[in-house]
């Protein structure tokens, strides 16, 4: 499935955070999205569902709190580290900046 104009905006802007961020690359991640890799490491992806955040097991909880937001869950299993934060949460500018911000900080913590 080709990736829509939501898709191609969000990417668009989380590429040009990551630029100069160390080692980028993309990847095809599960559910048909792009995955945004930093050093080696997932650290967010866009879907047609939303934006994928590795905020690790420690900032998982403390993200659900906010609006549109829910666990990454692939059937009935939730993954440890990642949220989803839906498109509806992604319509300010600035929320896209502050997820993947998230997202970076905790994969510095794993080089």
């Amino acid at each position: 499935m080709a990736p829509d104009s939501f898709e191609l905006e969000i990417s668009d802007t989380i590429r040009r955070m990551l630029s100069g961020r160390g080692e980028v690359s993309e990847k095809r991640i599960v559910g048909g999205g792009l995955g945004f890799m930093v050093d080696g490491h997932l650290c967010c992806g866009i879907s047609r569902r939303g934006l994928t955040v590795r905020v690790g097991p420690d900032g998982k909880e403390s993200a659900l709190q906010e609006p549109h937001v829910r666990p990454l869950a692939f059937g009935k299993r939730e993954a440890a580290a990642f949220i989803v934060v839906e498109p509806a949460g992604l319509r300010d500018g600035d929320a896209v900046a502050d997820w993947v911000e998230r997202g970076l900080r905790f994969v510095a913590t794993l080089s």
